[in-house]
C-alpha cells in the first residue's frame, strides 16, 4: 500500500514555517525528520506513524484510534499508529503532529 500523499501534504502543511524537517522514504511511507530524527510519517499502511517518548504510550494509546505499531511482530513503545479518523481535522493533526515535534526535538541531532 502506497502513502496517502493528502495526509503527507496535511503534515507538510502543519510543518512549513514553524520548525526545519527533512523528508525521507521510510518504513514504506514519507518520514518527515527533525535533526535526523523521525517525528512522523504517512504511513504506507493507513494514518500516520509517530514518534512519541516511549514513557508516555500508554497515555497516549488511551486517545480513541492510537495504539502501539507492531514492528517484527512486537508493539512497540514511543513508536504510535495514529488512525487516519484521529486526524481527520487540521486540529487535531496538528496536535499529533506537535507530538512527534517535540520528542523528536529531545533526541541528540543525528
Amino acid at each position: 500500500m502506497a502513502y496517502d500523499t493528502e495526509l503527507a501534504d496535511r503534515i507538510r502543511g502543519v510543518l512549513l514555517g514553524k520548525v526545519d524537517f527533512t523528508e525521507k522514504k521510510m518504513f514504506g511511507g514519507l518520514a518527515f525528520l527533525i535533526g535526523g530524527n523521525m517525528a512522523v510519517s504517512a504511513s504506507g499502511h493507513g494514518g500516520m506513524l509517530l514518534r512519541a517518548d516511549p514513557a508516555a504510550s500508554d497515555e497516549l494509546c488511551s486517545n480513541p484510534g492510537v495504539e502501539r505499531a507492531i514492528m517484527q511482530g512486537r508493539a512497540m513503545d514511543g513508536w504510535l499508529r495514529v488512525a487516519e479518523t484521529t486526524i481527520a481535522s487540521d486540529e487535531t493533526l496538528e496536535q499529533w503532529v506537535q507530538v512527534g515535534v517535540d520528542y523528536a526535538r529531545s533526541l541528540p541531532v543525528k
